[in-house]
């Protein structure tokens, strides 16, 4: 375990309920939805036909790349490239000239994907190799398909020159890829890093998931409604699409050259459950969890009654009732003593590899202004939830004391991720 204290400088957001991080934190306070009807996913006879797809997303993108870099970039691309300029300019950094051949060999990016380019798969490769028209396919094809190539694209827009990298743990991977960045600069091998997730808004992304039944299915005509973490009458999580990105840096490395600083990351934890215990290649571990949780409160030298909100993974399906019963665990508390716990995917959706890195942008909001979003659409608890009903924030909370919140995100595979987050104070 290192000193070295990690802050967080730059944020940016590309989500299904707003782009930016002005807007994305003013929808998060009014509790506004971004899931809406997918007519493409009812045509190709999805069960689900509903979908968190950010909006004017691709504007943002031709005021930001040029044409030739807009050819080379499929839609995680572009919301990855979106985000990290953004949390780069937010950070206080120029963004470097196309023709400057100086290179930041301080500064690194850990951006993952869950899925990858399936989009570009589905729309290219596979019916251009069919059709045996391979040369046709174009130059670009291969790292548009490549996982890395999210991390790759940005590296080259900023020049950045210090570890490049694309993890991918499912639904953990955008907390996971912050807890990575992290030990790098406590390491002492780079001073900052982008980090997050990047997932493309696409059908053949989601369409394995719609038929394992996962995905919402009853709620195709309110898809307001259709994103119920918590919830009694949850029915499957709601498939979207998006990214978000941290920059974070070493404490000593902001304040020398005076930069904002939004929180201070105290520590994170990441761990599998081994597929037992309960877990499986599509359920956690219970003790995995609550592992991960205490993990990260030791890593951040914290105890858990310091703990002031929770932000869940809590995707509106059968795994919620045992991640709050976790949640309670891990911080050994009683039912009616657990922290505030809100869900971001109520209000976007299931952004997959890019869930972590949304709802971590929307944690860091939380901690700097003082507030608990909205958990909407669980008027009606889960029964097994209802013993901790009192913790559930159905309304806007607003919490100037809050001082430490802590974020985790569990995905398939039996992973877990956790970051614990502090309201920094100068």
């Amino acid at each position: 375990m290192s000193d070295r204290r990690v802050v967080i400088t730059g944020l940016g957001v590309v989500a299904p309920n707003a782009n930016r991080v002005s807007d994305f934190e003013l929808a998060l306070r009014k509790g506004a939805s971004g899931i809406r009807v997918v007519e493409e996913m009812a045509e190709l006879k999805f069960g689900c036909h509903v979908a968190g797809v950010p909006e004017g997303a691709d504007e943002i993108a031709e005021s930001y790349f040029s044409e030739e870099q807009l050819l080379a970039m499929n839609q995680a691309h572009r919301y990855a490239s979106i985000a990290a300029v953004d949390a780069w300019t937010d950070a206080g950094f120029p963004r470097p000239a196309y023709d400057d051949d100086r290179v930041d060999w301080d500064t690194g990016a850990v951006l993952g994907t869950g899925i990858g380019g399936m989009d570009t798969i589905a729309d290219r490769v596979v019916p251009f190799v069919n059709e045996g028209r391979v040369r046709r396919m174009g130059s670009t094809a291969v790292e548009q398909v490549m996982a890395s190539g999210i991390s790759a694209r940005v590296s080259g827009l900023l020049a950045l020159g210090n570890q490049v990298t694309t993890n991918s743990s499912a639904c953990s991977t955008g907390a996971e890829a912050v807890s990575i960045g992290a030990e790098r600069i406590r390491a002492g091998l780079a001073e900052r890093m982008l980090c997050g997730g990047a997932e493309g808004a696409s059908v053949y992304i989601w369409g394995g998931f719609d038929a394992m039944r996962v995905l919402s299915r009853k709620y195709n005509d309110a898809p307001e409604r259709a994103s119920r973490p918590m919830s009694a009458s949850a029915a499957g999580f709601v498939p979207a699409g998006g990214a978000g990105v941290l920059l974070i840096e070493g404490l000593e490395s902001a304040q020398e050259r005076g930069a904002r600083i939004h929180a201070e990351l105290l520590g994170t934890g990441v761990n599998c459950g081994g597929h037992r215990g309960g877990g499986s290649m599509t359920a956690p571990n219970p003790e995995g969890v609550v592992r991960c949780v205490r993990g990260a409160l030791q890593d951040a030298r914290i105890e858990a009654s310091e703990v002031d909100a929770i932000s869940g993974h809590l995707t509106a399906t059968g795994a919620d009732p045992q991640e709050v019963r976790s949640w309670a665990t891990a911080l050994g508390c009683a039912p009616e003593a657990l922290p505030p716990i809100t869900a971001t995917k109520s209000l976007i959706g299931h952004t997959l590899g890019a869930a972590g890195a949304i709802e971590s942008v929307a944690a860091v909001l939380m901690v700097r202004e003082g507030f608990v979003h909205p958990s909407v659409n669980c008027e009606d608890i889960h029964p097994e939830i209802a013993p901790y009903a009192g913790s559930v924030t159905h309304e806007l909370r607003e919490a100037p004391d809050l001082e430490i919140l802590v974020k985790a995100g569990f995905g398939f595979g039996d992973v877990n991720a956790c970051l614990v987050l502090r309201k920094w104070k100068d």
